[in-house]
């Protein structure tokens, strides 16, 4: 049987723009529930300015992430940023973002990577990434664990990293980003009072940290992009360099 295609499901979208200047390599993400860019000057080698920007941001506490990202990437070389670390110490997405700019600063190029997940069916999620429409991997997993394809069959979601060595820059690239939004996706199907207590969750991320998650507040509009019109990244978040 032929399955619907994966765009005319409901389910999760997240967006990456990618793109690269001279001198300067800006990042974008949108998904349900963020919305934010980081913008890296650079003079061929290091990293001067570091510009993040929280357009759309889930907790009240996630602002202070701005600053922790210039603090963590600001005077380091590019080919440094994975190396650098301190992923749980800032807001995931920038960091993300942080390491796709470094990653991609000198392409000839921008591009863009969208990422569809669709809601449980049957229990089952397809999962898809496309770097400017063109597919580049995908899978459907079940409980974080992926029933297809069949080289991949039984592995989880978060124990992928031995897989993940074994490949090209490229696909490996896609793999983390698709994995990451794989798991994101859930949200979806989480009431929102059961994610709402940011004081149960684990110290992963910025607003995690013990001192924060007391006081941080769930915010932030949620927008489901798989109905209607509206696209990810419809509006450019970072200024022109």
């Amino acid at each position: 049987m032929q399955l619907p295609p994966l765009e005319s499901l409901p389910g999760f979208r997240r967006r990456f723009r990618v793109m690269p200047a001279p001198d300067c390599v800006q990042t974008e993400v949108e998904d349900d529930f963020h919305c934010m860019g980081v913008s890296i000057h650079h003079d061929g080698r290091i990293a001067n300015l570091v510009e993040p920007i929280l357009a759309r941001a889930p907790w009240t506490t996630c602002p202070g992430a701005v600053e922790q990202l210039r603090q963590t990437f600001t005077g380091v070389a590019l080919r440094e940023f994975t190396a650098r670390g301190e992923k749980q110490a800032n807001c995931t997405h920038l960091h993300d973002l942080a390491l796709l700019a470094a990653a991609h600063a000198f392409d000839a190029d921008p591009f863009v990577y969208d990422i569809l997940v669709s809601d449980p069916v049957d229990g089952k999620r397809r999962a898809e990434l496309r770097r400017n429409g063109e597919v580049v991997i995908g899978w459907v997993e079940s409980g974080f664990r992926i029933i297809e394809p069949a080289e991949l069959a039984g592995m989880t979601l978060d124990k992928m990293r031995p897989w993940l060595d074994t490949l090209d820059p490229v696909r490996q690239e896609a793999a983390r980003l698709l994995r990451w939004a794989n798991m994101i996706a859930n949200g979806r199907i989480i009431p929102l009072e059961n994610q709402s207590d940011a004081t149960r969750m684990p110290p992963n991320c910025y607003t995690f940290q013990p001192e924060r998650k007391v006081v941080a507040r769930r915010v932030g509009k949620i927008i489901d992009f798989s109905t209607g019109t509206e696209q990810p990244l419809q509006k450019q978040v970072v200024a022109a360099p």
